[in-house]
């Protein structure tokens, strides 16, 4: 051990074996919670007696979910998911066609305020992209829509709703990062979430108009504007339940998720769109999706642990440190972000690189709300980024379109998306008003 340090520095050295490890078990189609996992064992074994690495992952695992902020991600995702059996959906579609008036393509800025809309409520982009999509693409088919081009509106607009609280991923940064303020987090996300869906919305005017989307046959809609109206209320008065509850202090997040679950199992019974043998699905289903992202984020706690005793952290804030400029150092963590976000999902980028990056940032002055909120619309653009986003690959598997197929209309939305990330990057105004407006924050 002593002569591999002779030759190469130990955080220089603990960083390849820990990158190379992940990522050959990756390559092998090893889940990534395990490669996480293993990766941190083996590295720790060459800074730690065997018996003590065992030993301290063991205890890392456990600690890394023994909070109660955590009991709020299944709570959201049984949210979420008796949402998308409950006929909620459907009746957020409504009120965004209503929205959508006699735009070109109004049937795709539909899609688009459908998932605004609906991931707020659900907090998932995944959940917007496979309920909204599911019921929008057929519309969108008859009415003589390109399915690709359809798919793609729905896949980048449905990240909308990781920003738009309530969001699965910004309490687990908030978890991440020492206990950054979620309410603060969800105030903020507010504002890049609007902007996202609305220049996703631009790029689709334009598209439209060229594609002679001109019109849209919908005059077979039965119900009048005040029934629509009257019957999205129901489901929009969760955000102001629970998103209000937070604010004033009422209860906690973790308690507003359970507020958010039982709500929509009020309004599942009382819509009767779902049949008794769903909830049994519903809930594992939620089970299984809790399982997995508890187990990574205990799986990260190792590698945060081993990342931090080895000093691979300091090592990335030293490279960083070469560029004098905050701005230049800002722009470097996005990039690295936004490839990070093309190879790995959201989740474990959090876990990840959160510790790497933060302190980084606070060492520049940048407020921990204001980039969390950065970090999390980067990573969301992973999302719909071959060749690992998972909203694509659900968007696409909704619609029953190649990822190569929408692949090639991507590039117009995520330029409209990176400038977006720019701005949310370069002006924190427009992520802290709200909080600071609401008082969550100096």
């Amino acid at each position: 051990m002593d002569l591999i340090f002779d030759h190469i520095a130990p955080e220089l050295f603990a960083a390849l074996l820990l990158a190379t490890t992940f990522a050959w078990m990756l390559i092998q189609g090893v889940p990534i919670s395990v490669g996480i996992a293993v990766s941190s064992i083996v590295t720790g074994m060459f800074f730690l007696p065997v018996g003590t690495a065992f030993f301290i992952a063991t205890q890392k695992m456990y600690s890394g979910i023994d909070s109660f902020t955590l009991l709020a991600i299944p709570f959201f995702i049984l949210s979420g998911n008796l949402m998308n059996k409950g006929g909620i959906a459907l009746r957020l579609v409504k009120l965004a066609k209503l929205m959508g008036g006699r735009l070109p393509g109004a049937l795709a800025h539909t899609n688009v305020i459908a998932n605004m809309l609906f991931g707020s409520l659900s907090g998932s982009s995944i959940a917007a992209a496979a309920a909204v999509g599911g019921v929008m693409g057929p519309l969108q088919k008859r009415e003589g829509y390109d399915p690709v081009f359809s798919a793609t509106v729905n896949i980048c607009s449905a990240p909308t709703g990781i920003l738009i609280p309530p969001s699965g991923p910004l309490i687990l940064y908030s978890l991440v990062s020492g206990g950054t303020s979620i309410a603060a987090l969800f105030v903020g996300g507010y504002a890049p979430g609007i902007l996202m869906g609305l220049s996703v919305m631009l790029v689709t005017y334009f598209i439209a108009r060229k594609k002679g989307y001109v019109s849209d046959r919908t005059a077979e809609e039965k119900d009048t504007t005040l029934g629509i109206i009257l019957g999205a209320i129901p489901s929009l008065l969760m955000i102001v339940v629970v998103i209000g509850g937070i604010i004033i202090g009422a209860f906690t997040a973790t308690e507003g998720a359970a507020v958010a679950a039982l709500y929509s199992f009020a309004l599942s019974l009382v819509y009767r769109l779902a049949a008794p043998r769903e909830y049994w699905d519903v809930l594992k289903s939620t089970a299984v999706t809790s399982a997995s992202i508890l187990f990574l984020i205990a799986a990260s706690g190792i590698m945060s642990y081993i990342m931090t005793i080895t000093g691979i952290p300091d090592v990335v804030a030293d490279g960083l440190r070469y560029f004098s400029s905050p701005a230049a150092i800002l722009l470097m963590m996005n990039i690295s972000l936004l490839i990070v976000g093309t190879f790995m999902d959201l989740t474990p980028a959090v876990l990840i690189f959160t510790p790497i990056f933060l302190p980084i940032a606070r060492d520049l002055g940048v407020d921990q709300v204001h980039f969390g909120l950065m970090m999390i619309f980067n990573l969301g653009i992973g999302n719909i980024t071959p060749p690992v986003g998972s909203v694509l690959f659900v968007g696409c598997s909704v619609a029953r379109v190649t990822i190569e197929q929408v692949a090639r209309e991507l590039p117009a939305f995520l330029v409209a998306v990176v400038v977006d990330l720019m701005i949310v990057v370069y002006w924190p105004g427009l992520s802290l008003a709200l909080p600071r407006a609401f008082g969550l924050m100096a």
